[in-house]
Order: structure tokens, then sequence, then C-alpha cells
């Protein structure tokens, strides 16, 4: 849990309209001056003042303990609590939703996206067993004392490997040192053939790495090149990952699990190169263990190295302008990964044609080849495909290697797409193969920030624009459930956005939309058995939206239909889907399949042309006290206010932070002065 500052107190005019979010708090004792919501936050009220509104008399005056890195508690700032419905208790309030990119101004832009939080910095979404991790600081402190580093964090033991099971057989954590001979970060710079499977199950997480290496600029985000074996070697690496809105940046030591000693998971073709498996720590260190990396979709890895929104598409249900999907996709540097249903009775089958069944292949090229015979002359599309294995296993029918397709094209043209017949796991396959064998393609589309570094913003390729907004599933509250609980879904949090422009060539005039759906930190906490939410979404028009109530009550929902919605409700980390509307207002409601099940997640709108989105809800702000009917504090009041600051000061020190511990502490002793 972040850290807080002790606050300034603030009025709040109360008009009730929504659910109750408060409750009386039992952690701190139960007394009738505490509330904590059902949620994770606990935000503590203290009745001194009353205050009129046009609605009732309210006694309210707040003490904002923000748990979060975001400013709340100010004047002319959103207020992190809205109004309640007035169903059930009075008086009582419930969160809103955060923007963090986008929004009502309607631009991609957002500071967030580019700044980097340190493992365990405020903001950074966790919170170290012992100091902020800096990647800079370690090195320095590491060189200057001539050790190597440990990480305390990410230790070389059995626990880091597995949660569930003690490790079988003889693993021995060496540094690349140890290793071979002339460790090297990179071996000729960084190639979708430096990523080879090891023991572990995460064929997904090297469909995407191996996408990464596609491009430079998102390549050296992920893995910076301010690290290396040979300058200032100190026995620690970095790397950085997408979470949730933000870049996270993961320091490891580079201790490696090996047997006999060779590497046990991820690795180089290269036994002298070491950025694939360093980077493969980072992330199991990002999500608890190198076990929770078992098993999962592309998409997943491919957004948290891209900060991008996946589409799944089932290709026995693909548009008919599937193919067009695929080359804007690899126009705006997309990563794409595609799949075969697998066989549940043998696990990753290899098929007579060479594909594997339950496998995950990158897509690292979309492209239309000129074929000349002498009758016919066009163009053919084709892909490329990767098999992560990095071996032999590869399409054996037309287009594979070496096949007769390959003499009808000129040597420029062989030149133009670098083609190379090696036993690497790449091939080429044609689109009507393609569509005939897989049965499953995940597009990651990149958000406008993954693609703002200036040597990419030379090039031709084209950018989405993006809307973000982080919000809560909160039980009696924002868990309405699906629309088949109707007399609770319009409970749910829901979010306004405009389109104004269609796309370009667009002979329909429709605009292009992308809505994703992700639910919060649930592969990091399946040790303690939580596992996916079964989530989605719904879309609804709004004719007049000057004229309609904020939110959209029951009735709304009751007479009008969604013009769009997720495929499925489905227990997936993200849920997304694209969609062609016409210019206009609309509403989507985000919601967990069944009422009540509590959880936080992420909304992300992609959109061809800028785009305007707002939580869609009643606007609530500080207000300035009513000098008229302010009720003055007593000195007896004011003595025991100032025993509580200076018991807050006392404990908290020069920074005036406490952690969750402290602020229990604190707020017992508050109690009691009550």
């Amino acid at each position: 849990m972040a850290p807080f500052r002790y606050p300034q107190l603030y009025p709040i005019q109360h008009i009730p309209s929504r659910n109750p979010v408060l409750q009386k708090s039992s952690a701190v004792g139960g007394c009738s001056g505490m509330y904590q919501p059902i949620g994770p936050e606990i935000v503590p009220f203290k009745c001194k003042k009353t205050y009129v509104s046009p609605h009732k008399i309210f006694p309210g005056r707040l003490h904002f303990f923000e748990f979060d890195e975001n400013i709340y508690g100010l004047p002319g700032i959103q207020r992190p609590l809205r109004p309640s419905t007035g169903i059930g208790e009075k008086g009582v309030y419930r969160p809103a939703s955060r923007p963090v990119c986008g929004g009502e101004t309607g631009t991609g832009e957002c500071k967030l996206f580019s700044q980097s939080f340190g493992y365990g910095e405020r903001g950074s979404g966790f919170r170290p067993k012992g100091e902020i991790q800096d990647f800079q600081k370690i090195r320095d402190r590491c060189l200057q004392s001539g050790t190597l580093f440990e990480d305390p964090e990410f230790p070389a033991t059995d626990s880091s490997i597995y949660y569930s099971r003690s490790c079988h057989g003889a693993i021995e954590w060496l540094r690349p040192s140890e290793i071979c001979s002339n460790p090297r970060l990179f071996v000729e710079g960084a190639t979708r053939f430096d990523v080879v499977q090891g023991e572990l199950g995460d064929c997904w997480l090297l469909a995407a790495v191996a996408n990464l290496t596609l491009n430079d600029s998102l390549f050296y985000r992920v893995v910076p090149n301010d690290q290396s074996f040979v300058s200032d070697y100190a026995g620690v690496f970095h790397f950085r990952f997408w979470q949730y809105g933000r870049w996270v940046d993961i320091a490891v030591d580079d201790r490696l699990p090996t047997c006999d000693g060779r590497l046990v998971f991820m690795h180089s073709k290269h036994h002298n190169e070491f950025w694939s498996a360093l980077l493969e720590k980072a992330y199991a260190k990002l999500h608890g263990s190198y076990e929770a990396l078992k098993g999962g979709t592309a998409c997943e890895a491919m957004e948290d190295f891209t900060g991008g929104v996946t589409e799944v598409y089932e290709l026995d249900k693909a548009p008919s302008n599937f193919y067009r999907i695929l080359h804007k996709a690899f126009e705006r540097w997309s990563l794409m990964s595609c799949s075969i249903e697998p066989d549940p009775n043998v696990l990753e089958m290899e098929l007579p044609n060479g594909l594997i069944k339950g496998h995950a292949y990158s897509i690292t090229k979309v492209k239309l080849v000129e074929v000349q015979t002498p009758r016919v002359r066009g163009k053919i599309p084709l892909l490329r495909v990767r098999n992560p294995w990095g071996n032999e296993c590869e399409w054996r029918g037309a287009w594979s290697d070496r096949s007769a397709e390959w003499t009808l094209i000129t040597p420029e043209e062989k030149e133009a797409l670098g083609l190379r017949f090696d036993a690497d796991g790449e091939f080429w396959i044609s689109y009507k193969d393609f569509m005939e064998n897989f049965h499953r393609v995940e597009i990651c589309n990149l958000n406008p920030d993954s693609l703002d570094d200036e040597p990419l913003a030379k090039t031709s390729k084209k950018k989405w624009e993006m809307s973000m907004y982080e919000g809560s599933w909160v039980k009696n509250c924002t868990a309405g459930g699906c629309r088949n609980f109707i007399d609770s879904f319009w409970m749910n949090p829901q979010f306004r956005i405009v389109l104004e422009d269609v796309d370009e060539e667009d002979d329909d005039d429709l605009c292009t939309v992308i809505v994703g759906l992700m639910q919060k930190n649930r592969r990091c906490n399946r040790k303690m058995g939580q596992e996916c939410l079964t989530i989605g979404f719904a879309m609804y028009m709004l004719k007049n939206p000057d004229r309609l109530p904020k939110p959209l009550p029951k009735v709304f929902f009751q007479h009008n239909a969604s013009v769009a919605r997720s495929n499925a409700f489905i227990n997936l980390r993200e849920v997304s889907c694209r969609f062609k509307l016409p210019p206009g207002t609309y509403c989507i409601v985000p919601s967990t399949f069944d009422p009540g099940e509590e959880g936080d997640f992420v909304l992300r709108v992609f959109t061809e042309k800028r785009n305007h989105m707002t939580e869609y809800d009643e606007d609530i702000g500080l207000t300035k006290p009513d000098e008229e009917i302010q009720v003055q504090e007593t000195e007896e009041e004011k003595s025991k206010d100032q025993e509580v600051k200076d018991f807050f000061a006392s404990i908290s020190g020069e920074d005036l932070e406490v952690d969750c511990y402290e602020l229990q502490e604190i707020l017992n002793f508050a109690l009691k002065k009550e």
C-alpha cells in the first residue's frame, strides 16, 4: 500500500443520488466517526461541521487519505468520491473512475505514459519488502562497494521459480560469467532468432518477445541499452513493462536458473547472449515467479511490452476484410500472433503439415508479393510466421522454405523480402492457407505513446488515438453485473465517448472504434486463488445526450438496446472488440457477468481519429464553506484536532508519509479523542 500525506480539511456539499460505498469501519473499532469503502481504500469521515445542500442537511468534513499517485483533495480537482444513489444509507459516497489518458480533451498524449516508475516507487503499483529499487542507484552502490547485486525481492531460491511446489532436480543459479567465458547482453544486435523456448510453458511470452525485436524503438523501451556485461557491470540489469497505464522499471540480478550448466528457461541461439533470459526473469519477477508465467495468451505479453490493446479474432468468424485488417495492423506497427486450437489429449502436437497445435506463433510480416509467370502476373497476399521454438518445425506447404512457388517471384522481390531458408522456425504461408490452418489471431494495437519516439515518428507508420480510464467494481455499489441483471446493471460505471470524425478512406462514413476492458493484477494473485473474473461490456447510443440524466438510470436500459458489445463475457485479462460506428455520442458500460464481483479495471478506447471520453456521472467538487451557516469549533475541539495532528507528525516524520500500519495507529489514536 502506498504512503499518504496528511491533507488539509475541506467541506463538501452532498447531493444523494447513487448507491452507498462507505460502511462503518471494523478495522478501527466500528466507531461512528470513521468509515471505510467496501473497496480497498480507506476514507475516514470526521463529522465536525454542518452544511446545507439543496436536498438535505449533511454533516461532513472530509479527511482525504489518497492511496495513489493522483492528487485529490485540492479545490478544482475532480473528486475520487461521487454522491450515493440514495439506496440504503444516506450521506455516503462511491469512488469515481480516474482518467489516465485522453478524456474530454480528446488527445491520446499523456505524460504518465512516458514516465517510468521504479519498482516500489509511489505510483508504480508495487510495494517492495525493502527499499525502492532504482537501477542506477543499485548499480552505483555495487560499483562503489565492489560487489555484485543480489536481489532480495526476487532471490535465487525455489520460491522464485515455483509457488505451488518445490523444484524437482538440481537447479543451480549461475551468473552468465559462470556459464560462459565471454557473456554479452547482445550478440550482433537483438533479433527474433534470439528467442528460444526452454522448459517453461510460456510460448505465449516468447511469441510476443520475438515480435518486439522487429521494432527497435519499442524494443529498447523494454530493454534499455544503458547496460552491458562490459561497461559498469555490477550484476544488475533492468527492463520496463507497461502495467495498467504506467511503465514500471524492474531491476533484477543476473543469477539465472541452470541445470548442468545450461539455461533452463528462455535463451538465445548464441550461448553467450543473455538479454532474452534476463528479460524473462524480470517478467517473472513482475508476476511473482516463473511458474506464474505458465499458460497465457500472447496478447497479454504484447500489451505489457507496448501498452497497446489487443483484438482476438476466431478465424472461422473473421470478417470478409480480415486481410485488410492484418495489413493495416502491420502498417501501424501492431504486434500479431496466431495459434491453432490445442488437442485436449496431446500437448503441442505436431501436424503432418509441420504446424503445432496449441502453440503460439508470431506474425512477423504481412505483404502483397508480386508474382510473375509466362501467362499470369499479379500480387498474392503472404504472411511471414515464426515458431518460437526456433527449430525445423515449420510449415511444409505452399510458399514454405525452398518450395517451388518461390521460382515465381523475381530476385529483386526476394531480396526486398529478406528471404532466408534456414531451420529457424520462420516460414512464409499464403493468406488462403493461413486462414485454413490457423484458428486464432491476436493483434496488439499500439497506443499513441508507444510511437512517440523521434526515430519512429519520422516514418510513415500511422498512429491510433486513445482514451483511458481506471475504475473499480465494488459490491453493493458499482458491481451491477451484466445486462441479464437489469435491476442492478445500471449501477455499473458508465463512460461517455463522442466520435466526431469518420475514418480516412472509409466509403461508409463510419468510425473505427476498438474498446478494451482489462482487469488488473489477476496473474500476480494466482497464488492467492484469485483467477480472472468473467467480464464484458456494452455500448449504447445517446441520441439526445444533453437531455439524459447522469448516470443513465435503470429505465434507460429497460427501453434501449445496445448498439455494440463484447462478443462474449469471458474470464481473460482483457476483452476487446473492433466496431464500425457512425459519428455520435455513446455510453460504454463495463461489467462483470455476475453482480457483486469485486475488482479493479482499465477501460481503453482506440480510434483512428480523435475521440472525447469522460465518465458519465454527476460532477462533484469541493465547495467553499458558507460563512453564514458555518459552525465554529470550540476550543476543546481545536485542542483535540491539534493533538491528532501532533501525533501524526510524530509518527510520520519530516516527509509526512505513513504506511498502512502507522495509519491504523493514527486512526485508533484519533478515535479515542472523539
